[in-house]
């Protein structure tokens, strides 16, 4: 069974930018920066019919190419910080793309997505970490952002069981035009 997520690529000038961020923080598991990318839908470990359907249903998609901003850095989890993330500055395109990716998969026969769609970039896994610690590197990384960068396509992406993080292997690509 793939384990798969559709999902935008993170271009290399934008990588090598938060590749600046990867450090000072105990307990820590840096994403490597080729394994960056944005998550439109996740579909988990699905059965290869599901994953069949899921793939023609993104090819249906039509969107324009937009642009995108990474925004400032946070961290998921509260008081058990679980990731450190780079935010996307709002983007209506980019709602309305996942919105699709959303129902690619209810096509596909997998059931809503339960959670709010927040759109980011993880940068770090963590293992360990204090909330304190956290806060501290955040703050010291002070008001990080990217350059815009267009998004010309996105793709289905698969993945190995596994911690998190990648390797992560382009099955498709879909333009955008």
């Amino acid at each position: 069974m793939p384990r798969l997520f559709s999902g935008i690529e993170i271009p290399a000038a934008v990588a090598r930018r938060l590749t600046l961020v990867r450090a000072g923080l105990n307990g820590a598991r840096w994403i490597d920066p080729e394994n960056y990318h944005v998550t439109l839908r996740f579909l988990g470990d699905v059965d290869g019919t599901t994953a069949r359907d899921f793939a023609h249903s993104l090819g249906d998609i039509v969107a324009s190419p937009f642009e995108l901003r990474l925004d400032i850095l946070g961290s998921f989890g509260g008081r058990k910080p679980r990731a450190i993330f780079a935010s996307i500055a709002p983007s209506d395109p980019l709602e309305s793309l996942q919105r699709a990716h959303e129902r690619a998969a209810r096509a596909a026969g997998l059931p809503p997505e339960p959670r709010n769609y927040t759109p980011h970039v993880t940068v770090a896994r963590l293992r360990g970490a204090s909330s304190e610690s956290v806060a501290t590197y955040l703050e010291r990384q002070g008001g990080f952002s990217s350059e815009p960068f267009e998004v010309t396509r996105f793709v289905l992406f698969s993945s190995r069981a596994s911690v998190g993080g990648g390797p992560y292997v382009v099955e498709a690509a879909y333009p955008l035009e």
